[in-house]
């Protein structure tokens, strides 16, 4: 049995391909079946340390970008990704898996390639509410369509082939730290807290927001920010001139980087999670947390709005889009989520209903049903 994931190079394409080996390994083990052989192919390995935790072996296919501006790189990565076919041909002919499975991403484009001139099933999954270049033209083959949101159905010819499964969560984050945050971080645990989540690599819209308002938050509330590894340093050397006095910056803990652990002890003191609109959007909806969503103005295809207003119309969620994100607005609206227990109810309902926590679990079924009818 052997299975190829392939993505791009966030870990929004990368950590659900991690969650769906996760629970393939856990269907092989109920089920008594051979241990399958998996692999990556992608420009990238992302996390080298993940995929040998998970079994998973990394070999590198080019892939180049295909950008929406003009730039001379678009011509150089033309060939790039010639070459990137090329080597995604031989890599998978050699292997010859049962299946192929794609998170999308311009990483994802060679293998899909190769998937359909050597007709290996495909699996994609879409992350957004509006599908990536690379996975709408994969879904005209694909056999199966995962998607995280309803919306995103509609953008596939094939809509029979289409299934609901929500975003893939990997075990280590999927469940929130119910005990011991508090003394992990060493805070308050009858203050109210905030969780700042800018993504892996941090958000400087987001980060300007809260040093903007954060005298004034910390008067109330206090503060976990993960502020992103570029931004930490001016991150914490304005917050300190902004905050002067001891007794408040002890209520502000920033970190350039959250690991699993510090992720989950954060989301189980947390009452209100700011975050932009990408998959950590079904974390913060499978932790039942209430959220202020800020999504990213230039995405891809808009995606990130898309996504936003699609958690907001759930009732999980607000959103604030950064052309109004002034502090007076994130004031206000962190106030009126925080000092009313109705509100906060309300979007924890909300959370319960957007979250789709057997998403791994139900690609992963998908994934083995194809192999076993592959394999007849």
């Amino acid at each position: 049995m052997k299975i190829i994931f392939t993505g791009g190079g966030t870990g929004g394409h990368f950590y659900p391909i991690i969650a769906i080996s996760q629970e393939i390994r856990n269907i092989v083990k109920e089920q008594k079946l051979l241990e399958p052989k998996l692999y990556f192919l992608a420009p990238h390995p992302y996390s080298p340390g993940l995929l040998y935790d998970n079994g998973i072996e990394y070999k590198r296919v080019y892939a180049g970008k295909v950008r929406t501006y003009a730039s001379p790189l678009n011509f150089f990565d033309k060939f790039k990704t010639f070459a990137g076919i090329l080597k995604a041909m031989w890599t998978v002919f050699w292997i010859f898996p049962d299946v192929i499975v794609s998170k999308g991403g311009f990483g994802s484009f060679p293998v899909t390639v190769a998937a359909r001139i050597l007709r290996i099933p495909l699996i994609i999954h879409e992350s957004d509410s509006a599908p990536g270049r690379a996975n709408a033209w994969a879904g005209k083959f694909a056999q199966k369509i995962a998607v995280s949101y309803a919306d995103a159905g509609q953008y596939f010819t094939h809509r029979d082939r289409v299934a609901w499964t929500g975003n893939p969560i990997r075990e280590e984050i999927k469940h929130k730290a119910v005990e011991g945050g508090y003394e992990f971080l060493e805070l308050e645990s009858k203050r109210k807290t905030i969780l700042v989540l800018g993504g892996s690599l941090g958000a400087k819209r987001i980060n300007d927001a809260i040093l903007d308002v954060l005298p004034d938050l910390l008067e109330t509330y206090q503060i976990v920010h993960q502020t992103g590894k570029q931004h930490f340093d001016e991150v914490t050397k304005t917050a300190a001139f902004l905050v002067p006095e001891q007794e408040k910056q002890a209520r502000y803990k920033a970190f350039p980087y959250l690991n699993d652990v510090a992720m989950r002890v954060s989301a189980g003191i947390a009452d209100l999670i700011i975050t932009r609109a990408g998959s950590t959007l079904f974390e913060v909806a499978n932790w039942g947390v209430p959220a202020i969503v800020i999504p990213i103005t230039d995405s891809n295809g808009d995606h990130q709005r898309k996504n936003a207003f699609a958690y907001a119309r759930a009732g999980a969620g607000t959103v604030i889009e950064e052309n109004n994100l002034t502090p007076t607005v994130l004031k206000q609206e962190i106030t009126r989520i925080l000092e009313d227990p109705s509100v906060v109810e309300a979007m924890q309902q909300g959370a319960g209903t957007f979250a789709k926590p057997e998403a791994a679990r139900t690609i992963a079924e998908a994934v083995m049903s194809t192999i076993l009818r592959h394999e007849k």
